[in-house]
């Protein structure tokens, strides 16, 4: 990535890593207000790495809470008595 992308990805995880630790979805608004004024292509890079970044987390959410279903039904499967599929 260039200049502008690995500052922006370097930001948008330490915005996502605020909202986790605050809760504050504001720091969104603010970051960007601030990057537009001077930047419009640093807040693009920022909000696209930002999506990008909070569409990758909420896909591993759904990816690890299907493993964890697929691993609860094959282990109910065998404290039935039933035989699991290798």
């Amino acid at each position: 990535m260039g200049v502008t992308e690995d500052l922006a990805d370097d930001l948008a995880r330490d915005v996502i890593k605020a909202i986790e630790a605050t809760g504050d979805e504001d720091i969104i608004a603010e970051i960007t207000k601030v990057l537009g004024a001077s930047s419009q292509t640093a807040e693009e890079a920022f909000l696209t790495a930002l999506r990008v970044r909070r569409a990758n987390i909420k896909a591993r959410a759904v990816l690890m809470d299907r493993l964890r279903r697929f691993k609860a039904e094959k282990e109910a499967g065998k404290d039935a008595g039933g035989q699991a599929d290798s």
